[in-house]
């Protein structure tokens, strides 16, 4: 037994289609609503709806391998569990910025790589969706790359920020800021600390 939208393909005919309800799992698709500030899955489509999901459902929600496309041009493509994506999976906005990776709850979590149109890049940890908490390396459009660690998506903790003409920094990050490091010209001499 397959499931294409509301289409029930079966070699051997049936007099009635089960409901969504009475299946464990199979494919199928789903429409997202905010019904009073929460989200609900349905399976009939109306011009209400935030978006569609096709892939394994269970229990009337998406749980397995699935796609969501927003009606805003967003899509996610992955994991899925108990509605919420949550494994494996990307997340592509419609400006074309991607993450890539982990994911906990509907929220992004452990390792993932997320870049930009405009050639940023950063590769490392997230927790409980809060971007770039933990070890991670940074690539800035002009090729400057920081490798420490982040804290709320800022440099926060030791790193070592390489520029775009070779000079760099190694020290002591707070709050994004520069705290207390050495300072390299791009042939390695100590151009100044910063105590």
């Amino acid at each position: 037994v397959f499931y294409v939208g509301v289409k029930h393909l079966n070699l051997f005919p049936q007099k009635t289609k089960p409901k969504m309800s009475e299946i464990s799992r199979n494919q199928g698709v789903l429409f997202l609503r905010n019904v009073n500030g929460e989200p609900k899955w349905f399976e009939d489509d109306d011009e209400d709806n935030d978006g569609k999901y096709f892939g394994e459902i269970e229990n009337g929600v998406p749980d397995g391998q699935g796609t969501f496309s927003w009606s805003n041009g967003d899509k996610y493509v992955g994991e899925w569990k108990n509605g919420k994506p949550n494994g494996q999976g990307t997340y592509t906005w419609s400006d074309g910025t991607k993450y890539e990776g982990e994911w906990k709850e509907g929220k992004r979590h452990g390792q993932g790589i997320y870049t930009s149109p405009d050639g940023e890049k950063y590769v490392g940890e997230y927790k409980d969706g809060k971007i770039w908490n933990g070890q991670g390396t940074e690539t800035l459009p002009d090729g400057s790359k920081y490798v420490g660690e982040f804290k709320d998506g800022k440099k926060n903790g030791q790193g070592t920020f390489t520029f775009s003409n070779g000079n760099k920094y190694v020290g002591e990050y707070k709050e994004g800021k520069t705290w207390t490091g050495i300072f390299y010209d791009k042939n390695g001499n100590i151009s100044f600390k910063r105590v």
